[in-house]
């Protein structure tokens, strides 16, 4: 599976002064592991007002100072750079069927602001971009981040030909996504605190392989945080690098095309071990 990046990512997008844990270090570790990655290119405004208001994007153009967008997300002068860099490297995740190692994440983000360290909603930029550019018609997102992917949920709920499958604590933060939420192509999965390997494996047995499989997509994008991961520091769940190889296994199964982006994992010591094993897991 190929890996798109680009080494600005270990430099862009910097919080000032503050211990903020999505910082340029989470793609420098990984660099460090995966230095054969294939650089990226920025998404297109076109690209990325395809899910967002372009009046949201003008003022992420316009940022030329360190500033708050909300209680978690700070935005600086680089990070429409970063931005807009994270949003073309799903692209070319999607279009090449490989793994796109990338920050700020982007399943938060909404049509019109920004939310929970995201900026720009890099896979429903991605699914998109699919859609319109490679002719395929339904494509399913697998979130398996420990938070729940409310804003790629919200920004396709209405669309029948998008599924959005999400995997998260709860109750957490954001504070959605909980039980009785499911809709037309809709599938939340939440799971209590302190869920593990076995918890997850049951849940894709039952709930999202046959959702999945009902909806038939021509590509699944994953959503792939590993925040759920035992040794987190910002959840509280019990996942192994065992757990999410066999996960991304899973993943992998799904439909005749398969496409990775990250989004959480805020262990520097474990996270490019995460993604080794996700790896693994994608190519079986």
């Amino acid at each position: 599976m190929d890996l798109i990046s680009h080494s600005r990512f270990a430099q862009l997008h910097a919080p000032a002064g503050t211990d903020n844990p999505e910082f340029p270090g989470r793609l420098r570790v990984l660099h460090d592991r995966f230095p054969e990655f294939t650089d990226g290119r920025p998404a297109t405004r076109a690209q990325v007002e395809a899910v967002h208001a372009p009046e949201y994007v003008n003022s992420i153009e316009s940022l030329t100072e360190h500033v708050w967008l909300d209680p978690d997300t700070y935005a600086c002068d680089t990070t429409c750079e970063a931005a807009y860099l994270a949003a073309g490297c799903a692209i070319a995740a999607v279009e090449s069927g490989g793994f796109a190692l990338v920050r700020p994440p982007g399943h938060h983000a909404l049509h019109s602001e920004a939310m929970g360290f995201c900026i720009f909603a890099n896979v429903a930029i991605a699914v998109r971009h699919a859609q319109r550019e490679l002719g395929l018609q339904r494509v399913a997102v697998v979130d398996f981040d420990v938070h729940h992917g409310n804003g790629t949920e919200a920004l396709f709920r209405a669309d029948p030909s998008v599924l959005t499958v999400s995997l998260h604590q709860w109750p957490f933060w954001p504070g959605s996504g909980g039980p009785g939420t499911n809709a037309e192509g809709v599938v939340n999965v939440p799971l209590a605190a302190g869920s593990g390997d076995l918890e997850y494996a049951r849940a894709f047995a039952e709930i999202v392989e046959p959702a999945v499989e009902a909806f038939d997509p021509e590509l699944v994008v994953v959503a792939a945080g590993f925040d759920a991961h035992v040794y987190d520091p910002l959840a509280e769940m019990a996942l192994t690098a065992d757990g999410f190889r066999e996960i991304a296994a899973s993943c992998a199964g799904l439909a005749p095309r398969l496409a990775a982006v990250l989004e959480g994992g805020y262990n520097l010591a474990t996270l490019p071990d995460l993604v080794e094993a996700a790896l693994e897991g994608f190519e079986r």
